[in-house]
C-alpha cells in the first residue's frame, strides 16, 4: 500500500509471536518500533524508556518515549 513510516506501540513490553525478545529486547520491555519504507521494505527501529524518537519522514521530529508510553 506504500505506507511510508508507521509506529508500533508496545506499552507492556507483550512482544508477541515467535521472536518477540528479537525485536523488544530481554528481558521483554515497553517499546515503540518506527517502520520506514525504503526501497520497498520497512527498516524498523526501536525505541525504549528513557530515549528519544526520532522519524526520518518528519524532518525535525522528536519525542520522548515516556511522553507515549509513560511510566510503567
Amino acid at each position: 500500500m506504500g505506507i511510508q513510516n508507521y509506529w508500533i506501540v508496545d506499552s507492556l513490553g507483550l512482544g508477541g509471536g515467535l521472536g518477540g525478545r528479537q525485536y523488544i529486547g530481554t528481558p521483554k520491555q515497553p517499546t515503540i518500533t518506527v517502520c520506514t519504507l525504503v526501497n520497498g521494505v520497512y527498516d524498523t527501529k526501536l525505541f525504549r524508556q528513557g530515549e528519544t524518537m526520532v522519524s526520518p519522514n518528519l524532518s525535525g521530529f522528536q519525542l520522548a518515549v515516556d511522553q507515549v508510553i509513560g511510566d510503567i
